[in-house]
């Protein structure tokens, strides 16, 4: 069942070569669980977007392939939609647009599959996936039983959930639930850019799929695409600071971006600390910081995991001496 001394280069958007010393593709819950009931401590790639590997790994390493979406209710104004792990993010969003089914066209092109898009509740330009989401159902590693998690029992923070805490390395994600809007769809056309890539489109009254198209635009503009040049997206959090903290920077630098969490609290966006701490476009041999986006390390070639790892710790203690802020990785290290 198991291949041996397989090279997981395909197999993460970093583009990280390193070698899998036991590797097997999985495309059912019950494959899954047979395997899990022979070995217990496994490591687990779905669409493999938002990891670092930084050595060849030992312990057998399980490829979540399990396919499928169905439309489990159907409402007057909203339906219910269940995606199996492995279906591709970005390919299901554009076959919810196919249908007109409304609420995670500002998630469009975000790299990685269903399975893993709940575990740091990812988010773009004003929505999250705990706006849609319903429930997920999950694979206890330790007994192969099968455990379905609302909403709540999930904890959604900002970019975490509880299987990036408290369960974290403890379940196997094998399918996710959504509520969709079918009419009167609520456009999120909040964000400056998105206002301005519509107006650049001559859209006046954006439909969903407009968003999505818009958003799309504003990706493709500012990230590079994992297939020609390795990279996991948002490499770091924005970190959430003290108003006071935030002011004794903005005396130094008024035109510094900030969004208003709370009347206490406020979130700076860690891509502009990290270019005003000069390491937008630098390069340390194949790895290096993107020149459009400093939020996104990428791997230009032949860059060893550790090597960006290097650089990411290199970048935390410059944005910490410069701004006493701790910036923290978005992306798991293995």
């Amino acid at each position: 069942m198991f291949q041996k001394n397989v090279s997981l280069k395909p197999y993460n958007t970093f583009g990280i070569d390193v070698i899998a010393e036991k590797f097997v593709e999985v495309k059912s819950a019950a494959t899954l669980s047979s395997i899990l009931a022979m070995h217990k401590d496994v490591i687990i790639l779905s669409g493999g977007s938002n990891i670092l590997l930084t050595k060849d790994l030992s312990k057998p390493v399980v490829l979540l392939k399990n396919k499928g979406i169905k439309i489990i209710e159907r409402h007057d104004e909203h339906v219910i939609v269940q995606a199996q792990a492995g279906e591709n993010w970005h390919e299901f969003v554009m076959w919810c647009l196919e249908n007109n089914f409304g609420g995670l066209e500002n998630l469009s092109l975000i790299p990685g599959n269903v399975g893993t898009s709940p575990m740091q509740n990812i988010g773009a330009y004003g929505v999250e996936i705990k706006d849609s989401f319903v429930s997920l159902e999950a694979m206890e590693i330790q007994t192969g039983n099968t455990l379905c998690f609302n909403k709540e029992e999930c904890a959604f923070g900002y970019r975490e959930s509880v299987f990036k805490n408290e369960l974290k390395g403890q379940y196997v994600i094998l399918n996710v639930t959504f509520k969709l809007s079918t009419k009167n769809h609520v456009i999120k056309d909040g964000y400056g850019v998105i206002k301005q890539q519509l107006k650049e489109d001559g859209v006046v009254k954006p439909t969903i799929q407009n968003i999505s198209d818009a958003v799309i635009k504003i990706r493709r503009s500012k990230l590079p695409d994992p297939k020609e040049i390795g990279n996991s997206g948002s490499f770091f959090k924005n970190p959430v600071i003290s108003e006071e903290h935030f002011k004794k920077i903005q005396s130094t630098y008024p035109d510094m971006p900030f969004y208003k969490v709370s009347e206490e609290l406020i979130k700076v966006p860690a891509g502009w600390l990290v270019e005003i701490s000069g390491f937008k476009g630098k390069r340390f041999g194949d790895a290096g910081v993107h020149k459009n986006q400093a939020l996104v390390l990428v791997n230009y070639d032949k860059a060893t995991g550790s090597e960006v790892l290097e650089m990411a710790r290199k970048i935390q203690s410059t944005v910490r001496r410069n701004f006493n802020i701790s910036l923290e990785m978005e992306v798991n290290i293995l």
